[in-house]
């Protein structure tokens, strides 16, 4: 059996989501389309931010992250999706930009940027006790060494739970980006809804994902 890679899981996963007609990690209210609109102009690098509330435009504005937390995000939504042969990485589609104006978006209530930045300062703290520097400037070896422990809930140690939690959370928000992103819908090869063209998702990756046909 062909082994899957890491980005073609989170590319089913997402797959599985739009057919389920809600995109991983994303909130169901106007502001998620708000947000939605707003990255895909990130993307661009385009100035027309027609489609934005004025509220949506002055977020696009603010900070949530510092140039130090920042730096981790870029670092692991780079190591959660790398580039390929197909496309480029998390950064180059913009994914960086997307999760700071979500936690910008998010109500206080959700606690989720409490639990970004904590799990980023958990990230750095774990890499500090192992090697003695943060995430960002590990080697690609010691970084797999933390994210391996975090990756997998079901094998992960008890020890570990604020780091899964964490990892969950942020490898949503990059592979939503991602595959929200002009670069991302092109892996995707997604052509839009074309009236009476689409017979729903190719057979192979119904069984990849274990469903045998969508009602």
């Amino acid at each position: 059996m062909k082994k899957i890679s890491r980005r073609d899981t989170l590319f089913y996963i997402t797959l599985a989501s739009v057919a389920a007609g809600l995109p991983a990690g994303c909130k169901t209210d106007d502001k998620a389309e708000a947000g939605q609109e707003g990255h895909e102009n990130m993307h661009d690098n385009s100035d027309g931010f027609k489609n934005l509330s004025e509220e949506d435009k002055l977020l696009l504005q603010q900070k949530f992250f510092t140039d130090y937390e920042r730096e981790t995000v870029r670092v692991l939504a780079n190591r959660i999706i790398p580039a390929d042969e197909k496309s480029g990485n998390a950064e180059q589609a913009g994914c960086v930009p997307f999760i700071e104006f979500m936690m910008l978006d998010f109500p206080e209530e959700y606690e989720i940027q409490t639990k970004m930045r904590g799990g980023l300062a958990w990230l750095n703290a774990e890499c500090m006790k192992r090697f003695n520097v943060d995430f960002a400037t590990c080697t690609e070896t010691q970084q797999n060494n933390v994210l391996d422990d975090i990756a997998y809930p079901d094998t992960a140690k008890p020890e570990m739970s604020h780091g899964v939690e964490f990892f969950n959370l942020f490898r949503d928000f990059t592979a939503f980006g991602f595959w929200s992103s002009k670069m991302g819908i092109e892996d995707l090869q997604y052509m839009g809804n074309l009236p009476n063209a689409w017979d729903g998702p190719p057979q192979a990756w119904l069984e990849k994902l274990g469903v045998a046909e969508l009602i």
